[in-house]
């Protein structure tokens, strides 16, 4: 999706609403929430539906050939279970299940924040449907902040697959999400994902508009109180420390951080769920002298 397409349908939108058109912010990202999911392997299918049980589609996803299907599934962990989790088509070779940090306090799980698909060595979790179980052993994690696009985009945005970039969405509870992932496919459209955590707190609902901003950008700061993409000058990888200087360091901090090691300042409060989830995770909490 083009920024002039875009501008297009936002256009028309108002357009029909009798309201006079918004300037769309140059180099515009349109953001989409994704809320807990399951994407399940052809066999898991099977147990949990029935023997020969093929998905059926509910709607299209914005990423070509996905789509939600009419079926759902119960998740269950050693606290609790949540019932009715959307399950994503088609089906994968591997079983994934992605969940908010929210939802994993709920069930009493630990899973790891990564990139959808790398699920090796991540959590646990059981999926209950209406013919049978299953449990892996690993496949559910907390998914990685990202931007999907295509190569088009990619060479207008200036940016490289795998680079990771920051997001600042400028709203009534201004927020910035950091090392948010560049993801380029030929199939791919041009979209920002966040979870209902990320969405929460910056207040951002589903179809906001972002803006990719390059670092010599003089027009920051005139989106239309939607979200903003600052690029790094060029490819980098995820940084090693992050510096925290807030009073109280949570889990749920430690969960939104993608660097290894934590910085705190002298006096500042860790609490016990914080530590345990930094082991969980393999990240270390160190103490700046």
């Amino acid at each position: 999706m083009n920024q002039q397409l875009i501008e297009q349908i936002v256009g028309e939108i108002l357009g029909q609403l009798g309201k006079s058109p918004v300037q769309l912010p140059e180099r515009a990202v349109p953001i989409a929430v994704s809320a807990r999911h399951a994407h399940l392997q052809p066999e898991h299918v099977e147990v949990l539906f029935g023997a020969g049980y093929e998905l059926t589609q509910r709607s299209e996803l914005s990423q070509p050939g996905q789509f939600a299907a009419n079926e759902t599934v119960m998740i269950a962990g050693p606290k609790s279970s949540i019932e009715r989790v959307r399950i994503l088509g088609p089906v994968r070779k591997a079983t994934q299940v992605e969940v908010s940090f929210t939802d994993a306090m709920k069930l009493g799980v630990k899973p790891p924040l990564r990139e959808s698909g790398n699920i090796e060595g991540s959590a646990p979790i059981t999926l209950i449907g209406p013919k049978g179980s299953v449990h892996i052993n690993e496949g559910l994690i907390i998914a990685q902040s990202h931007i999907h696009m295509a190569p088009t985009d990619a060479s207008r945005f200036g940016v490289v697959d795998g680079e990771y970039v920051t997001v600042e969405a400028d709203g009534i509870r201004p927020i910035a999400f950091r090392n948010v992932r560049i993801r380029v496919n030929e199939r791919y459209r041009l979209e920002m994902h966040i979870d209902t955590d990320e969405a929460n707190g910056g207040f951002i609902t589903q179809g906001s508009i972002g803006r990719l901003v390059k670092p010599n950008d003089t027009t920051s700061g005139q989106a239309v109180g939607v979200t903003e993409t600052v690029i790094t000058p060029e490819p980098v990888s995820v940084p090693q420390s992050f510096e925290f200087t807030k009073r109280l360091l949570s889990a749920e901090d430690i969960a939104l951080i993608s660097e290894q090691e934590i910085l705190v300042n002298k006096g500042t409060i860790v609490t016990a769920l914080a530590r345990d989830t930094a082991r969980e995770l393999g990240k270390t909490i160190t103490n700046r002298k």
